[in-house]
């Protein structure tokens, strides 16, 4: 599949309203400015997020605790491990979300802030980014976007 191809399928598959705008901007801002990909990045790892999101019980609700009270929602890994959980009906999405863990990694007292881990958005600190890595993660968004329940 080309980046093309590969924005074309995201863009299928994304929200209307929420997500489809913002891809087109991406997908115009990169062919314009192809090293714009360390700006980029972040947004695709948002989405990543949200796309996983979108099929477990956490998408389009506010997650309480048992006090009622507004709860954290799952992010990262154990994002990840909810989707699973909740789809594991679907053996080649569960696939899908296995490989999609290589994107994150739980923080260790020692990252200090040296990585994205800390935000737990990705697993590779900014100065490493590159056009190839940028364009497999969006390869990689692009392959689970037809599980998307936006």
């Amino acid at each position: 599949m080309s980046i093309n191809d590969d924005f074309k399928e995201i863009m299928d598959y994304a929200h209307f309203w929420n997500w489809l705008p913002d891809w087109g901007v991406v997908q115009e801002v990169y062919q314009s400015f192809p090293n714009s990909f360390s700006v980029l990045t972040p947004f695709a790892y948002a989405y990543l997020e949200e796309l996983i999101r979108s099929t477990t019980s956490e998408y389009g609700i506010e997650v309480l605790d048992d006090l009622g009270k507004p709860k954290r929602r799952k992010v990262g890994i154990r994002l990840i491990n909810l989707a699973i959980s909740e789809n594991n009906n679907n053996l080649d999405y569960i696939v899908l979300l296995e490989k999609a863990k290589a994107y994150f990694s739980l923080s260790k007292p020692t990252d200090a802030g040296d990585n994205r881990n800390n935000v737990v958005h990705g697993y590779m600190h900014p100065r490493f980014w590159d056009k190839e890595s940028f364009e497999r993660l969006l390869h990689d968004i692009a392959t689970l976007s037809k599980y998307s329940k936006f």
